[in-house]
């Protein structure tokens, strides 16, 4: 993104102010005019970019944490900067200590030329940061589907996964990008794949507030709507307990198990309780809920209601 004129317009007076009065600079000292030519990148400070380049700054110079020119201009959305650094020699494969390159700033800030012009120069598609994250996971993390299709085309995978076993469909389902899931889906992600704890992309739909058409876009494409997690968990039990109606009404007209119980014993309608989420104890209760199930403890949905006169007065009513 670019920076607002203002603040554009300071860092380029203090760095034209730094090119005239500072000794060092004027000495041609290598390692300060790269300093300087990192800020040019950043700033969009062609001209400065070209002089300092020609005055010895070195084009891959890097600062302590590894970040180079090349990314700071992919990272500030400044394309002709990028540009310039690419032909003048810049490494678009460098990465900073975290593992990041110039290609994941480009996918997790959408920057869909500038991500062209990387891979086009050779930039790696499936380059990971420390944590595992490949450009495509960033870009489906934060919904950038111009950037998936770009990707996609670009032949970039689908189906690497972090050290949590996260792939890209799983972080765009978990947010709700339903848009992205659908062209992940149609890239030829796998809605069965499952991360260490055993859940799937349907699951982490299910787990977080308004992913309801993500949730329609997975089942749709033939997710298992009863698939569990290593502790027993479904979808529906992860979407009872965030008491999202909507969700927990989707999954049950696809067939959701209603009295399933994960390996606590906690089934929907105890999680919807125990959430005080009347409207769906209501709506699981009209499915066939059972009130009589009891967890490893031996409570019942009616035991865990006891200081939830709403959810109480619902139950009492369905016995």
């Amino acid at each position: 993104m670019k920076q607002p004129h203002k603040a554009r317009r300071l860092a380029l007076l203090l760095l034209s102010a730094s090119l005239v009065t500072t000794p060092w600079v004027l000495a041609e000292n290598t390692e300060d005019l790269s300093r300087a030519m990192r800020v040019a990148a950043a700033i969009d400070a062609d001209d400065e970019l070209i002089a300092l380049i020609e005055r010895g700054a070195d084009v891959n110079a890097a600062n302590a944490f590894g970040k180079t020119a090349l990314m700071n201009a992919v990272e500030n959305g400044n394309l002709l900067a990028a540009s310039m650094l690419v032909s003048m020699g810049a490494d678009v494969n460098a990465k900073m200590e975290d593992g990041c390159s110039a290609l994941t700033f480009a996918a997790e800030n959408g920057e869909s030329e500038l991500t062209a012009l990387l891979i086009e120069r050779g930039a790696d598609p499936e380059a990971r940061t420390r944590s595992g994250l490949t450009p495509m996971m960033l870009a489906a993390r934060y919904g950038q589907a111009e950037m998936i299709e770009q990707l996609l085309f670009k032949g970039a995978k689908v189906d690497p996964a972090d050290k949590d076993g996260l792939d890209a469909l799983m972080l765009a389902a978990a947010r709700g990008h339903a848009k992205v899931v659908s062209l992940l889906l149609e890239g030829g992600a796998n809605p069965q794949a499952k991360d260490k704890h055993g859940r799937t992309a349907l699951i982490h739909a299910a787990s977080e507030d308004g992913n309801v058409d993500a949730l329609a876009t997975l089942l749709k494409a033939g997710a298992l709507v009863d698939a569990k997690a290593n502790d027993g968990s479904t979808a529906l039990i992860w979407a009872a307990g965030n008491g999202n109606a909507d969700s927990v009404g989707l999954l049950l007209e696809h067939g959701a198990s209603v009295n399933h119980q994960d390996s606590d014993g906690l089934s929907p309608l105890m999680e919807a309780v125990a959430a005080n989420a009347t409207d769906t104890v209501r709506l699981l209760i009209r499915h066939g809920a059972t009130i009589s199930l009891k967890d490893i403890d031996g409570k019942t949905a009616i035991d865990m209601a006891k200081r939830k006169p709403d959810a109480q007065l619902i139950l009492e009513g369905a016995r």
